[in-house]
């Protein structure tokens, strides 16, 4: 994934883009960089690596070794950004957050058309931006070079340009699948994926850009270089999931969200008479723990933490690149309050269930401390789909994706023709698909929130949300 932060004011900039780039650390843990413009310096950059390190460890150097009354800041685990580029439309930082699936076409083209080149990475892979610069420069100005750009790209751009002279040029994604908000304050504005990076630095609110809107920002104002276009697919995984709890998008905040969807996971247990006869209610990972106190305040079990992790020396932003590493680390992390597990029936609210890997050791470690019985609930529907948008939870086969499997094994590739029914608990497939789980993971219960149950939980217009990765509906 990835996230940004920009800002331009009528003061220096630089610490505000290093705190506002940092408390984006949760949505990028490979590399990071920083970019600003300054009158006598012009353009500067600065890129690290964050493999086992943390972004304000690399970069802290930056609040007295850069200057700059406009700025912006990239965390991703994709590609080395911002790059400085020069081309036919002027000089510029650029920085993007998405998934480009058909990259190796648009190479192929601009190496038709233009006979140019590319700089190339190990394996020979070309940088990210460093393409969308390309498609960018082949047009006469900025909107015309980001419209056509976004017009090329199959997946998902959302970009962000700082311009020679120290302008932002922002764009929204086409579909606006990724938030990109802008906050004020008497000295200047910003831009942000995430709007409590900026609250936390004294700006406030000013507006969240609409699909594909291209705004121009410098120190005068905002000013809407093309209007918002009208079809908007936004998210649902991240008030589910990726999106931090204090953010809001579209107005609607990750964490009430989250207490909003947990309730409604309890009362439809409650109707059913599912789980009645629990002793604690417990989130997994850190993201399901909204869920779970919704759950909780809902059902009146009480919410317990039956275990902690261990998280300083090992937190997210320095687990190894290796999986099989990273499978020994999230155990190692997991250290258990024996009291709270010891012979006690657990219910736990993960975010969702994509692989189901370390959710399977999680129960393991459970029954191996004493539990007497552990329920898991998913706070959204069974993943059916590879997401094909956004550079998150990407597979590289839908068969990765752990309903899928359980859906090849029970019914073979005729199971795919009934997706809808296996999500759904209240069909005879439904029922199987989570009997199966049960039976492979020692769960003594499994529910999924139901699409609808999510969509109720947001609370925005079902149309502006993308839920492909749940019913492959694009």
């Amino acid at each position: 994934m990835g996230g940004f932060f920009g800002a331009v004011g009528l003061e220096d900039v630089i610490a505000d883009v290093f705190f506002g780039t940092d408390y984006h650390s949760h949505l990028g843990t490979k590399s990071a960089g920083m970019a600003a413009y300054d009158k006598e310096k012009g353009l500067q950059r600065n890129i690290h690596s964050l493999n086992n390190t943390a972004f304000r460890t690399k970069f802290e150097h930056v609040l007295s070794d850069m200057r700059g009354f406009a700025a912006i800041g990239s965390l991703n685990d994709t590609d080395p950004q911002p790059l400085l580029i020069r081309g036919s439309i002027g000089t510029y930082a650029i920085c993007t957050v998405g998934i480009i699936n058909n990259a190796d076409m648009l190479i192929n083209n601009y190496f038709s058309a233009t006979g140019g080149h590319f700089g190339a990475m190990t394996g020979g892979k070309i940088n990210t931006n460093e393409l969308v610069a390309a498609l960018i420069n082949q047009k006469n100005d900025f909107v015309e070079g980001i419209r056509f750009a976004q017009d090329s790209i199959e997946g998902t751009a959302e970009i962000v340009i700082l311009a020679d002279g120290g302008r932002l040029i922002v764009a929204r994604d086409k579909f606006g699948r990724l938030p990109m908000l802008i906050g004020r304050k008497e000295t200047g504005f910003c831009v942000s994926f995430e709007s409590f990076a900026y609250r936390k630095l004294g700006y406030e609110d000013e507006r969240e850009l609409g699909p594909g809107e291209i705004v121009e920002i410098d120190t005068d104002g905002i000013r809407v270089l093309s209007p918002a276009l009208k079809k908007k697919r936004i998210c649902a995984f991240l008030w589910s999931y990726y999106g931090y709890p204090n953010s809001d998008y579209e107005g609607v905040n990750v964490e009430v969200m989250r207490n909003r969807n947990g309730a409604i996971l309890a009362q439809h247990d409650k109707d059913a008479g599912l789980a009645q006869d629990i002793d604690y209610v417990g989130g997994v990972p850190d993201s399901g723990t909204g869920h779970a106190i919704g759950y909780a305040n809902r059902s009146g079990i009480p919410f317990a933490r039956p275990y902690i992790k261990y998280t300083p020396t090992w937190s997210r932003s320095f687990m190894p690149q290796n999986q099989m590493d990273r499978n020994k680390i999230a155990k190692m992390k997991q250290v258990p309050v024996r009291d709270l597990i010891k012979d006690k029936k657990l219910l736990f609210v993960d975010d969702s269930i994509v692989r189901g890997t370390q959710l399977r050791e999680t129960v393991a470690f459970l029954y191996q401390n004493g539990a007497s019985a552990v329920h898991m609930r998913s706070a959204c529907p069974p993943i059916m789909f590879g997401c094909k948008y956004l550079n998150f939870s990407r597979a590289t086969s839908d068969m990765e994706l752990l309903a899928r499997r359980v859906i090849m094994d029970l019914e073979g590739e005729e199971g795919f023709n009934h997706v809808e029914e296996y999500a759904d608990s209240s069909t005879e497939r439904g029922q199987k698909l989570r009997r199966t789980i049960c039976d492979n993971f020692h769960f003594s219960s499994l529910e999924f929130q139901s699409l609808d149950g999510l969509i109720e939980a947001i609370g925005i217009d079902p149309d502006c949300l993308c839920t492909y990765c749940w019913n492959g509906k694009e």
